[in-house]
């Protein structure tokens, strides 16, 4: 047996889709394998082209906690992107990936006291807050570091709302500001996040408008107010693209109005789901299935259980609000849909992805496809009942691996990473196949990062 090995980069001489890599590799197993991902790094270029084609002005800094994969991190310090980390764990995984401290923005409006200590060992400096408990805490511990003063802002159209926790009003800010200069403890800027997944762009004008009159404050008493971190929130989802230009159209009018450029303003943001939420296709396969008679109208009807569920990749169904798609791989008959639900591998009632849902006849063996599963999925996964969740293969064209194969040749900075709050897939989830069947020849091994190529 050949074993791909974990992190594995599949370079093709053409283009493909999620869909017709994910076909591929299924035409060629001969047993039911365990789940997979087919994570398209090609998708997360293009992302960030798009980013800074439509918002130049705004430096992205990648939310790791919506998908810590360590493939995405270091091509996003490869394209120049900064980053979000909310925790020690974070920060060091990124740094020990090769970005640099004054590239993390410690976005965690609440810290744990040896967290703030870490981060001033390695020489993160910025960091959020929003109450002052948190201000005397880090004044305490971390008396020279970088403040960015959090706001709250209206959410209420976001998918998952932040404010209900963090951010201050705006009188608790002018105050938090009147404590600062009182303590001699320095205030560089104001941050906010709409929440994530937000599908309006009236959120971030109006949280613009409210941070120029917080910076505004500042600099009256002061401060060097020079950093907006207009935070998270950018859809990712296929099929939300418009979505994006419309708040990035927005963004840019109210930056203009209320930050023109100076020279002197720094604009950064804190996307996630962006990134990474189309890049992440999940194949998974029905282990049972449940053929049973509606008592009401005498149909049949089915129950469907896959082998990856709510405490594995699909814990979106209970932490982000996600309602997956799925999308059936098989040959059968696709017109006559039955009323289904379908059920994760688990021994708990609650491993539940669709309740109902109408989708043609599967068997035992068949595939089904979720697309758009790269955002608070693997990240927040856990192999409960000794399941494993998804593992991730990457694949990409070889016009854009040329491009940024360096990316992955990154030394690490300062000490070795620790694999095991990798939070990837242990070897016992791997996929295997036979020698004969393989597509893709190992041609070499960069790091983590096993690169083959199709033949």
């Amino acid at each position: 047996m050949h074993l791909i090995k974990d992190n594995s980069i599949v370079v093709t001489k053409n283009q493909y889709t999620a869909e017709e890599f994910i076909q591929k590799k299924i035409d060629l197993l001969k047993d039911e394998v365990e789940p997979f991902y087919a994570v398209d790094l090609e998708d997360v270029c293009n992302k960030h082209i798009r980013w800074i084609t439509l918002m130049p002005r705004v430096k992205p800094h990648y939310a790791v906690k919506c998908n810590d994969d360590i493939n995405v991190i270091k091509l996003l310090a490869y394209l120049g992107a900064g980053f979000d980390c909310a925790s020690k764990g974070e920060i060091k995984k990124v740094m020990d990936l090769g970005a640099s401290a004054d590239r993390i923005i410690y976005a965690n409006p609440c810290k744990q006291s040896s967290y703030i200590r870490y981060a001033q060992e390695v020489g993160v400096e910025i960091m959020t807050f929003d109450n002052e408990q948190e201000l005397m805490k880090i004044k305490q511990i971390y008396p020279n570091a970088k403040l960015v003063l959090r706001i709250v802002t209206d959410d209420s159209n976001a998918v998952c709302r932040f404010s209900m926790k963090f951010g201050a009003d705006m009188n608790t800010a002018r105050k938090l500001i009147d404590k600062a200069q009182e303590i001699d403890m320095r205030i560089i800027g104001v941050s906010f996040h709409c929440g994530s997944g937000q599908m309006t762009s009236n959120a971030f004008v109006d949280a613009i408008q409210n941070a120029r009159m917080i910076m505004n404050y500042g600099n009256k008493l002061g401060f060097d107010m020079h950093l907006l971190d207009i935070g998270g929130g950018f859809p990712g989802n296929t099929g939300t693209e418009d979505y994006f230009t419309e708040i990035s159209v927005a963004v840019n009018q109210a930056l203009e109005e209320h930050f023109p450029d100076d020279g002197h303003i720094k604009i950064i943001a804190e996307p996630g789901r962006y990134y990474v939420a189309s890049a992440y296709a999940l194949a998974t396969n029905v282990i049972a299935l449940r053929e049973m008679v509606d008592s009401e109208t005498g149909n049949l009807k089915y129950m469907y259980y896959i082998n990856d569920g709510v405490y594995g990749s699909f814990n979106c169904v209970l932490y982000d609000h996600y309602v997956p798609e799925p999308h059936v791989l098989t040959k059968g008959d696709l017109n006559e849909k039955y009323t289904t639900s379908i059920w994760g591998p688990t021994c708990d009632g609650l491993d539940c992805i669709n309740k109902s849902i109408q989708i043609p006849k599967l068997n035992i063996g068949d595939w089904i496809l979720w697309k758009n599963m790269g955002a608070y999925t693997i990240s927040a996964a856990v192999q409960f009942n000794g399941l494993p969740y998804g593992k991730p293969i990457y694949f990409m064209s070889k016009h854009f691996w040329d491009s940024v194969k360096a990316a992955f040749q990154l030394i690490p900075r300062k000490h070795q990473v620790d694999t095991c709050i990798m939070r990837m897939n242990s070897c016992d989830c791997s996929n295997e196949v036979e020698d004969d069947m393989l597509p893709w020849i190992p041609e070499d091994f960069i790091e983590e990062a096993a690169v083959v190529t199709s033949q």
